[in-house]
């Protein structure tokens, strides 16, 4: 009776402090998908054509790039927690100024800002869970961060389609003479501040503690998850785990001592973060209001469908909740491969039978319209219950405790770099040659990540973090 309320009283403390680390993740959805509603707005104030919109609404990626890379190398320095509340101050930053901002340049600075707090909580959120929860949890546990993206960018749409519906338009005048495109912005600023504040009351990772020799801290953190048995027990492991390589971490330890060559799990990670880039995901979420006005939808009808798609996707992201512990990472990762393919390919296939008006507008024929619809919503719901979270799942636990930091910085480096690379691209594709052929490479890139997975990712269901072999 006696552990079980231990237990009890552990799951509640691990459930608050995932919560807060998770805000995190919230704030990169808020931050990525605020400016899918806020394009038409941004070519009024600053006279964008078609090359500017892509430069403004990609800034944030150079931001992330930086900031992803940064925060893995930081975090070995000043910590998980400390890594987290740089980017909450970057969020409120990014929010104040890109809602202010009087010219594009002075935009793109606050996106790059913004960026650099997305990249930092990408990729510190998932490590800091990973090594606070059990391992028993820690899938289902990790996932929460991906469900907390998409519950941000849902949240983003959200607040778009009211604002801009509120005010009669997003580019017309909301409260205090300013119109509704830069409220998107602003209201960013609410959840920042609390991502701020609650992190004051969260400890920092033990196995951080451990490496920079805090250990008396991190028993009483460990005690306070794990109970003191436990605790004991853990702090041995840990301690071993650094103690057959306990340097300071640096990028040099991802090359393998004994070849002198990159670590084949580091080139499986950044596999992991690319090809999470490649089937194209961020396109539904960046343009996706643009994407269907391009087909025959009004706006109303495109930030309608916007929402729709994010919900779909919290869909997608509580299946693996319940699966991720139980089926493992590898087999969702190989089903969300085998849906996408088939689903890309049939968005592909109603985009290659479109029709250009007289009035110079696409419009798919018949029923092919809704075919593309359900199928791009189906498509999200295999990302989001399978490459979405699990990259991320994956990549917080797959390096051992010596390299995750470098590991995640050169991962998550990647994964942002290939996110830019797509959704700057995209704009150009479309106009030639055509999204016929567009999605069609992005279902051709879902076919390879097959079998990528099939050959270079190992399950790692249930293993303790000080078990991960580099």
């Amino acid at each position: 009776m006696h552990d079980n309320t231990i237990e009890k009283a552990n799951m509640g403390f691990i459930a608050a402090i995932v919560a807060v680390a998770t805000i995190g993740g919230f704030m990169f959805g808020y931050d990525s998908g605020v400016i899918n509603g806020t394009q038409k707005g941004l070519e009024a104030a600053f006279d964008l054509g078609k090359v500017g919109i892509g430069i403004n609404v990609g800034a944030i990626l150079v931001g992330s790039s930086i900031g992803a890379f940064g925060a893995g190398r930081l975090a070995d320095r000043i910590g998980r927690r400390g890594v987290m509340k740089t980017a909450a101050v970057l969020f409120l930053v990014s929010a104040l100024l890109a809602g202010a901002a009087g010219s594009s340049a002075i935009f793109i600075f606050a996106r790059i800002i913004g960026g650099l707090g997305v990249g930092a909580a990408s990729v510190i959120s998932p490590v800091y869970i990973s090594e606070v929860v059990p391992a028993s949890v820690r899938g289902r546990l990790s996932s929460v961060q991906q469900v907390m993206i998409i519950t941000g960018l849902t949240g983003a749409f959200v607040v778009n389609y009211v604002l801009a519906h509120y005010a009669g338009g997003s580019t017309a005048t909301l409260w205090a003479g300013q119109p509704a495109w830069r409220w998107m912005f602003w209201l960013q600023a609410a959840p920042a501040a609390i991502y701020f504040l609650a992190l004051q009351v969260i400890p920092e990772s033990p196995r951080y503690l451990v490496a920079i020799g805090r250990e008396g801290e991190a028993q009483s953190v460990l005690t306070r998850l794990l109970g003191a048995g436990a605790a004991a027990r853990k702090l041995v492991e840990i301690r071993q785990s650094l103690a057959s390589d306990h340097h300071r971490p640096s990028l040099a330890d991802l090359k393998d001592p004994a070849t002198g060559r990159i670590r084949k799990l580091v080139w499986t990670g950044i596999g992991l973060a690319v090809f999470q880039q490649f089937v194209g995901i961020n396109v539904v979420f960046y343009y996706g209001a643009t994407l269907w006005q391009a087909v025959g939808f009004s706006e109303a009808d495109a930030l309608q469908i916007n929402i729709i798609s994010g919900v779909i996707s919290i869909g997608g992201c509580l299946a693996t909740l319940a699966l991720v512990d139980r089926i493992g990472r590898k087999p969702l990762l190989l089903i969300g491969s085998a849906g996408m393919t088939v689903t890309l390919a049939t968005v592909a296939w109603a985009f290659s039978t479109a029709t250009q008006g007289v009035d110079g507008v696409m419009a798919l024929p018949g029923n092919h319209g809704m075919i593309a619809l359900v199928a791009a919503n189906l498509y999200t719901l295999f990302f989001n219950m399978s490459w979405g979270p699990i990259m991320w799942v994956m990549l917080g636990e797959m390096f051992p405790n010596q390299i995750r930091g470098s590991g995640l910085a050169v991962s998550g480096f990647a994964q942002w770099i290939a996110n830019a690379a797509i959704s700057v691209s995209f704009p150009a594709l479309v106009v030639s040659p055509g999204l016929a052929v567009t999605y069609a490479g992005y279902a051709g890139f879902a076919a390879l990540s097959f079998i990528f997975v099939r050959g270079l990712v190992h399950e790692t269901k249930g293993r303790e973090l000080e078990e991960m072999e580099g």
